[in-house]
């Protein structure tokens, strides 16, 4: 895939494109297909893998607005490629029998997101272990504390990069709850099974609604599943996941936010990883724009409204198979899901890389004079201890040396997130 008007897609490969739905759509056909013929409902198993490839997908995505879905055609091509020269042609009925093109769309969907979950998880750790050093480096290198733009009292860039990594690592834990409970889709035209229930009873058994679920169950586990009852209009799996990816995405742009601000010439105490042709102006060529870090914010700001359509679709799921909320999910997740993974390798790149100047930071804190501890005294005098009563209010020491005295529980705080994400890692590993 590409997009000119998205720099950076190109990171995601085939993940989630039309190619990559394809072979799963295939994926379940196959697992509902064997699951009926183990539970002995279907008489003959057949092989669907190879039957249809991305050569097919400019005709099953024309036929997919004859029905509002490239399920239809793809039943019709695996049923009619299915049966070799001589076999039985209802042998290839049996191919989507008991299903609904929801059941294939929905579990599709739902393992190619699984796919691009996997790649953010993997990237998300890589960026806690990069920001781990990063943390520890400069946990006691002091700079100025901003609020609403401002200078406001003395922290460390180890704090900051601290709170970054907490960001991050609520993005895995978000991203691994979403990962170990995805759901396939089963449940027929209506959410009942009512089709697989009315096989198992035409075939004799005793108990034919527990045989469906029973099938059921195990398509899901041959797919990596898990089993849950219908969610056709329940779109919970849907919406957790896409808050999921915006939780990254705004940790990610949190960080980019931080570097754009930091990295302005008139501040530098940080700059992006260089790269050859990376950053350059089409006029100026002094410049050196901070690329990773625009791109990172560009994504933090187009993923909220891509998760409020899917919030919105949730809301408008009616009867028992939703009439265009539901087509308005596909579109949107994959383009939330395929942002995120391009945004999670720019992440990356941009922490392992990211340049630390901690001899300017100190300037600035010189800089900013003895306003820095204007909270400090205000303290002192509220208890009547008076401003210069501490031993570091002589004034003798340089600013930045002071500083060092006023930084609070910084040190706790960088131990607990450090403590955090060995925790994290040793689970990861």
């Amino acid at each position: 895939m590409t997009d000119l008007l998205w720099p950076g897609d190109e990171r995601a490969g085939d993940l989630l494109g039309d190619a990559h739905v394809l072979a799963a759509t295939v994926q379940i056909e196959q697992a509902w297909l064997d699951a009926l013929v183990d539970a002995g409902l279907a008489p003959k198993a057949l092989d669907l893998v190879g039957l249809v490839g991305p050569d097919d997908l400019p005709e099953l995505a024309a036929g997919a607005e004859d029905g509002g879905t490239p399920v239809i055609g793809l039943v019709s091509l695996l049923r009619r490629r299915a049966a070799p020269p001589g076999a039985a042609e209802s042998d290839a009925t049996w191919i989507h029998q008991g299903l609904t093109s929801q059941d294939v769309v929905d579990t599709a969907v739902v393992l190619v997101l699984r796919d691009a979950l996997d790649h953010i998880a993997a990237q998300l750790r890589e960026q806690a272990i990069a920001l781990v050093g990063h943390v520890e480096a400069h946990r006691r290198t002091v700079m100025v504390g901003r609020t609403l733009t401002q200078h406001a009292v003395p922290t460390t860039f180890g704090l900051v990069a601290a709170g970054w990594l907490e960001g991050l690592l609520d993005a895995a834990h978000d991203i691994d709850r979403v990962r170990g409970g995805l759901p396939a889709q089963l449940g027929g035209a209506v959410g009942t099974l009512a089709a697989t229930t009315e096989l198992a009873r035409l075939r004799g058994r005793p108990d034919p609604a527990a045989v469906a679920v029973s099938l059921a169950r195990s398509a899901a586990t041959t797919l990596g599943l898990v089993w849950t009852t219908p969610w056709h209009v329940r779109r919970t799996p849907v919406v957790r996941a896409g808050d999921a990816l915006v939780t990254a995405t705004d940790a990610w742009g949190h960080v980019a936010t931080d570097v754009l601000t930091l990295a302005r010439p008139e501040i530098a105490e940080l700059a992006e990883p260089t790269k050859d042709g990376r950053g350059g102006s089409s006029t100026m060529p002094h410049k050196q724009n901070p690329v990773l870090s625009v791109l990172l914010r560009r994504a933090a700001l187009a993923a909220p409204p891509l998760a409020s359509t899917l919030h919105t679709a949730a809301a408008l799921a009616g009867d028992q198979r939703p009439d265009g909320s539901w087509h308005a999910e596909w579109e949107t997740l994959r383009t939330l899901a395929r942002r995120a993974v391009v945004a999670s390798e720019q992440a990356s790149e941009l922490l392992a890389g990211l340049r630390v100047d901690a001899a300017r930071m100190r300037a600035t804190l010189e800089a900013a004079g003895e306003g820095i501890f204007a909270e400090r005294d205000g303290v002192r005098r509220s208890t009547g201890a008076g401003a210069g009563s501490g031993p570091d209010a002589t004034g003798t020491e340089p600013v930045g040396t002071r500083a060092s005295s006023y930084l609070g529980a910084t040190e706790l705080f960088v131990d607990a997130t450090l403590d955090r994400t060995r925790t994290f890692l040793e689970a990861s590993a």
